[in-house]
């Protein structure tokens, strides 16, 4: 068996992260769970259901004129979504 440089565990798990594409998927369940410190209580009040699939962020909001204000705003949302994870990882929201 051959020596390597030693690794911190840290190290190793974000490289067995990466390796299997996990990171990925990670990322998408942080965007979900961040939501409402992105958009807040109030907003957050009428999103009945939210989920990533393949980098796109469906919501279900329960009020048209929010609906219709998060559409016109879809831009400035994605950009603060992916910021508050630290990556591009949604690049476009569906909300229904």
């Amino acid at each position: 068996m051959k020596r390597t440089e030693a690794m911190t565990v840290g190290d190793i798990i974000n490289r067995l992260l990466k390796e299997d594409n996990i990171d990925r998927q990670f990322d998408e369940q942080k965007i979900v769970y961040l939501w409402p410190d992105v958009v807040g209580q109030g907003i957050n009040r009428y999103t009945t259901s939210r989920w990533v699939k393949d980098g796109v962020l469906y919501l279900h909001i329960s009020s048209a004129p929010l609906r219709n204000e998060l559409m016109m705003n879809r831009t400035t949302l994605i950009k603060h979504l992916n910021d508050a994870v630290g990556s591009e990882v949604i690049r476009d929201i569906v909300i229904r």
